[in-house]
């Protein structure tokens, strides 16, 4: 039996509300709680995957050592599960010589400039030893593969809390027992539809590892440019230009199915989705031509500054991208977004009077307040601030202006102001160029490995099959910096969020969010892991507390 008796009516004040039947609310159980063919087949995966791993842990500990001599791949794999059990008998001894070990490892540590120094080119030295000799391939694939199941594994945690039918404790004031059986079934749909995209995704990039496609599309494009432009294998920049758009026109081709039933299904289904089939075919032209457009621009710029910069491109390169970015985030409200979607002036009114109050209130250099048409193709929410120095700009989205009432969206704005003040952009940006640097600095170091360009059949050694390659050994570390990258967002979040309160707007912020949280159906109840690997943004739940301790705060001052 449920233990949720009584429908109790939201915190957010959104007018009269209309009672949903029992059977409305039977039925909408019955769908969250269902577990379907994904699950099924989820099930299916991760029992024969852990059947498996017990099966080949106990093959390898019996006859592991032997088996080496057959499988010299699988000799790093056997020497480690090999010495594990030596390890934990011997744990007693290890204990006993810590402290020794400890001592000797003191010593050992640099104390000068150029005991770092030292280390540091030693350490350059050994890993440019190492990687003429890696197994790129086999590495690529299974980071490849190691990234997948991670993804996947943090779906499934989170897939069992969307079958959830009970609202957690929490958030049983905050909305009603049917807006969380409906965000739950969103978000079901799309757990469905990404966990069966990421899977074909997985196995079309093996393929494409495996099976040495990209050299036969370089090949392919190569003959193209040489028969049909006349330009020979020395413009490599022009080459690899033809290779994205080649390569992008079929990625946005392949994904085409699941991009309609996500938009006409999944969207659709739940209410958002407010596009016409000619519209998607327009906005999908027009996102090729701006992707082949641009990327070859900024594709163009990247490669000529790596080879007119030498070994150290790497730092020219993190300038190039700074620069990208400034300007990226100049244009693209300004004349890409117009592309897809109609800004007009915000009306006069009170609310506009509001918004211009508050930006004077913080010296907010607000110069153009727009309204853009969002509800042309979705039901979803939004608003944000863009420009540089004293040229800003606020864009709200008409159906935040309906969703929510004027000093709801006063509150939410201070919250994006709140950005602004504690210089948050510029933070993130800080930091982005320092994450470029450091992915530039290590594919310095396997650029000019010709054996990661030989074990994909290549013949050559272009820069921006390098650097394709090199993503995917990037992956592991990529995976750490997503999370930090996440974690700080979310901090920065929470401060823009206490911003907003110390302005007056706690309990209007409050209401805003819940609004939009449930008109939108977002995740009431995400899994903590994934929430923390994934989100940008915190928990419902975590930012309403937060606001709730700032304004008890307050009072108790």
């Amino acid at each position: 039996m449920s233990d949720e008796l009584v429908e109790q009516k939201p915190l957010a004040d959104s007018g009269p509300i209309e009672q949903p039947t029992n059977e409305e609310i039977d039925s909408l159980i019955k769908v969250v709680k269902t577990q379907g063919l994904t699950d099924d087949i989820i099930d299916g995966v991760y029992l024969g995957i852990l059947t498996i791993s017990l099966i080949l842990i106990l093959f390898v500990t019996a006859i592991g050592p032997s088996l080496a001599d057959f499988i010299p791949a699988l000799q790093p794999l056997f020497s480690f599960i090999a010495n594990v059990w030596p390890f934990i008998t011997n744990m007693s001894e290890n204990l006993k010589t810590l402290p020794q070990n400890y001592s000797i490892f003191i010593q050992s540590l640099p104390k000068s400039f150029l005991d770092f120094q030292s280390i540091y080119f030693n350490l350059i030295a050994y890993m440019s030893n190492c990687l003429t000799t890696l197994p790129y391939k086999r590495l690529i694939l299974i980071f490849s593969w190691g990234a997948y199941v991670w993804d996947a594994y943090l779906d499934v945690r989170q897939r069992d809390m969307l079958h959830g039918v009970n609202r957690p404790i929490p958030i049983r004031s905050i909305v009603t027992r049917k807006a969380f059986l409906e965000a739950n079934s969103y978000g079901l749909d799309k757990s469905s539809l990404k966990l069966t995209q990421s899977l074909i995704d997985q196995i079309k990039t093996t393929l494409v590892l495996c099976y040495d496609v990209l050299p036969a599309f370089w090949n392919m494009t190569g003959e193209f440019m040489q028969t049909r432009l006349g330009f020979g294998p020395e413009y490599e920049i022009t080459h690899s230009i033809l290779f994205f758009i080649a390569t992008s026109f079929v990625n946005s081709v392949t994904n085409i199915p699941f991009d309609l039933y996500g938009t006409f299904v999944v969207e659709q289904k739940h209410g958002f989705n407010k596009q016409t089939v000619s519209l998607y075919i327009t906005d999908f032209i027009k996102t090729l031509a701006l992707t082949a457009s641009f990327g070859s621009l900024i594709l163009s710029g990247l490669l000529y500054t790596i080879s007119k910069t030498g070994d150290n491109f790497y730092f020219y390169v993190m300038l190039f991208m700074m620069l990208i970015q400034i300007i990226g985030i100049t244009i693209f409200p300004t004349f890409i977004q117009p592309l897809f979607n109609k800004f007009t002036p915000l009306e006069d009114g009170e609310l506009k009077v509001k918004i211009e109050e508050l930006a004077a209130r913080l010296d907010f250099p607000l110069k153009k307040l727009y309204v853009i048409d969002g509800s042309k193709r979705s039901g979803h929410s939004n608003a944000y601030m863009y420009g540089f120095f004293k040229n800003k700009r606020i864009v709200l989205y008409d159906t935040l202006i309906k969703q929510t009432n004027l000093e709801e969206v006063c509150a939410i704005l201070a919250h994006e102001l709140g950005h602004w003040k504690m210089n948050h952009v510029v933070k993130m940006l800080v930091i982005s160029q320092i994450q470029i640097f450091v992915i530039f600095y290590l594919f310095s170091l396997v650029i000019v490995q010709q054996k990661l360009y030989s074990d994909f059949g290549f013949s050559t050694m272009p820069v921006f099959i390098g650097f394709t390659l090199y993503q995917y050994l990037y992956q592991p570390v990529d995976s750490v910096v997503t999370y930090y990258f996440n974690k700080l967002s979310r901090k920065h979040e929470f401060e823009a969020d206490a911003f907003s309160c110390s302005l007056g707007y706690n309990e209007h912020l409050k209401q805003g969010l819940i609004k939009i949280h449930v008109e939108n159906k977002g995740n009431l109840n995400p899994d903590k892991l994934y929430s923390a690997y994934h989100y940008s943004h915190p928990p419902l739940v975590e930012r309403l507390d937060a606001i709730t301790s700032s304004s008890n705060s307050k009072k108790s001052i």
